[in-house]
C-alpha cells in the first residue's frame, strides 16, 4: 500500500499529497500538483514558493526531488527563478499547445483511405503484397546497407542515386521503349513528389490544364494545389479527345494523361490519339505530363510503349513510380524530363526538393540490374490476370453488366445512386470499392458506379465479398439490368 504524506503549514501548497511506490516518480507528481494549483488559482501569479530545502523537509523527500520539479515547471513557463530571491509563480500565463481535439480537425478528403491501414478487398492503387519477392529484396537491402555504412559520409546527388538512374535508362529502353540519358532522370518521392517538383520548376501557376474526365481525383487535387485550373476533357475508347481539349481550353499550358492504362476506364491511348496530342504540344509549344499509371501492367502480352517514346520535340514529362509494382512503402518514383529541361530540374532539386535516401535507390538499382524486377512484373501480370478472372466469375452472378477496366472492373449503377455512401459502408465489411462518380469532374457527364480492383485476394476467395457487395448495393438501389 503506497504511503501518503501531506504538506501542511503556512505554504500556499497546502493539501499537497505525494504517493510513494507508484509508477510515477515523486518529482513528476509534485510537478503536476503544483501546475494544477497554479491552473486552479490556488497559487496566484507572483506568489513566492517555498525553498527547495523547506518544501523537501515538509514533504519528507530529497531536496533534488523538489529542485527537479521546479526546473520542469520553469521550463514550462509556470515558474520564474530569481536567484537568491527565490522561486515565484510566473506573472505571465504559460504557452499552451494548440488543441488537438479530433472534432477540430478537418475531415479526410473524399475518397482518401486511411494512411498505414492494410489494403482491403477490391481496393485500387496498392499491389498484391503476397506476390512481393520479400526474400530477394531483403537480401539486396542488407547488402546495400553494409556497403553504405562502409563508404565515407557525403551528400548524395539531389537528383537521386546515379546507379538507379543508370539502371532506369536500361529498363525504360527495354520495357517502355523510352530512350533517355541518366541526366534526364530524377528520382522522386512517388507521383506526388514528381508533381510537386513540376510545380516548382515549370511556373504553371494561374494557367489552365487539360485533365482526363473521368480521371484520377488525386491528380485533379494536385493540379489545383499548383494553382492551375483543371479543364475536364472527355475520354473515349481511344483515350483523351484532343479536339475537345482544343475547343474547351485552347490556351492550356499542359495536358495530364494516363496513356498506358487510362485511370479509371483502363483503355490504352490509341496511336492516332497519341500523335494528335504530341502534334498539339509541339505546334502550340505546350507540355504533356505522362502519368505512366499501371503502364507496365497493361493487360496483354506486351505493354504499349510510353507516350514519351514517341516524343521527338521534347514536350513530354514522363512520371513513373514503384508504388504499384513493388510497394508504396518505398515512396519511390522517377521523372524523365526532356533534355532541354534537365538542368532546370536538377537545379530545383538541389535547392528545394532533393531526392530521398540513396540506400533504397541503390537497392532498387540492384533489383533492376539483376533482372528481379522484370521477373517480378511478369509474375504480377500472371497473378493479376488470374485474380481478375476469379473476381469476375464471383461478381458476374450478382452484377451481370460488369465492365472490364484494365486490371479492374466497373459495376455501373443507376444515375444518381449514392456510390460514395456505398463505398464508405463497404469498409465495414472489409471492402474498399472506389466510387466511380468521384473520378468525374464534369457533373453533367458523371456516372455512378463502383470500381473494383483485383490485387487483393481474400483468404476465402471473392465469392463472399461479392455477395456482401450485392446486398449493400441492393439496400440503396437496383442495379441496372
Amino acid at each position: 500500500m503506497p504511503k501518503n504524506e501531506s504538506l501542511t503549514g503556512p505554504s500556499p501548497l497546502f493539501s499537497l499529497t505525494l504517493q510513494r511506490g507508484t509508477s510515477r516518480g515523486l518529482s513528476e507528481q509534485l510537478r503536476q500538483l503544483i501546475e494544477q494549483a497554479i491552473g486552479e488559482g490556488r497559487l496566484q501569479p507572483g506568489a513566492r514558493l517555498p525553498s527547495c530545502r523547506d518544501l523537501a523537509a515538509q514533504l519528507g523527500v530529497a531536496r533534488g526531488t523538489v529542485r527537479a520539479s521546479y526546473d520542469m515547471l520553469a521550463d514550462g513557463q509556470f515558474l520564474e527563478t530569481r536567484g537568491a530571491a527565490g522561486t515565484f509563480v510566473s506573472t505571465l500565463p504559460p504557452l499552451k499547445p494548440a488543441r488537438s481535439d479530433a472534432g477540430c480537425l478537418p475531415p479526410h478528403s473524399e475518397g482518401i483511405e486511411a494512411f498505414d491501414a492494410p489494403p482491403l478487398t477490391f481496393q485500387m492503387g496498392t499491389p498484391a503484397s503476397d506476390a512481393f519477392p520479400a526474400k530477394v529484396w531483403l537480401r539486396i537491402l542488407q547488402r546495400q546497407a553494409r556497403m553504405q555504412v562502409s563508404r565515407p559520409a557525403s551528400y548524395p546527388d539531389p537528383r537521386g542515386s546515379l546507379a538507379l538512374r543508370q539502371a532506369l535508362v536500361a529498363y525504360l529502353a527495354v520495357a517502355r521503349g523510352l530512350r533517355c540519358q541518366a541526366e534526364q532522370i530524377i528520382i522522386t518521392s512517388g507521383y506526388a513528389g514528381a508533381m510537386g517538383l513540376i510545380g516548382l520548376a515549370m511556373n504553371f501557376q494561374g494557367k489552365t490544364a487539360w485533365l482526363e474526365d473521368p480521371g484520377l481525383w488525386l491528380a485533379r487535387g494536385a493540379v489545383e494545389a499548383l494553382r492551375v485550373r483543371p479543364v475536364a476533357v472527355p475520354v473515349d475508347e481511344e483515350g483523351m479527345q484532343v479536339a475537345a481539349g482544343v475547343t474547351r481550353a485552347p490556351d492550356a499550358a499542359f495536358a495530364l494523361v494516363t496513356p498506358g492504362q487510362q485511370a479509371p476506364l483502363g483503355m490504352t491511348m490509341s496511336l492516332a490519339r497519341r500523335h494528335a496530342l504530341l502534334e498539339w504540344a509541339s505546334r502550340e509549344q505546350r507540355w504533356i505530363i505522362e502519368d505512366d499509371y499501371l503502364g507496365e501492367l497493361q493487360p496483354g502480352h506486351r505493354a504499349a510503349p510510353a507516350l514519351a517514346a514517341l516524343d521527338s520535340q521534347g514536350r513530354v514529362l514522363h512520371i513513373g513510380t514503384f508504388s504499384k509494382t513493388l510497394t508504396p512503402q518505398l515512396r519511390l518514383g522517377f521523372m524523365v524530363v526532356p533534355p532541354a529541361l534537365a538542368a532546370r530540374f536538377g537545379e530545383v532539386c538541389a535547392l528545394l526538393a532533393p531526392a530521398s535516401a540513396g540506400l533504397l535507390h541503390n537497392a532498387v538499382a540492384e533489383f533492376l540490374r539483376e533482372g528481379h524486377f522484370m521477373r517480378h512484373l511478369r509474375r504480377m501480370k500472371r497473378v493479376y490476370h488470374e485474380r481478375l478472372e476469379q473476381m469476375v466469375a464471383a461478381l458476374h452472378p450478382h452484377f451481370p453488366d460488369l465492365q472490364r477496366a484494365g486490371l479492374a472492373v466497373i459495376v455501373r449503377l443507376p444515375s444518381g445512386s449514392p456510390d460514395q455512401l456505398i463505398a464508405q459502408q463497404a469498409a465495414e465489411w472489409g471492402m474498399a470499392p472506389s466510387p466511380l462518380s468521384l473520378w468525374y469532374q464534369d457533373a453533367d457527364q458523371r456516372y455512378a458506379g463502383l470500381l473494383l480492383g483485383a490485387a487483393h485476394l481474400p483468404r476465402e476467395g471473392y465469392a463472399r465479398s461479392a455477395g456482401q457487395l450485392k446486398a449493400l448495393v441492393d439496400a440503396h438501389c437496383a442495379v441496372r439490368p
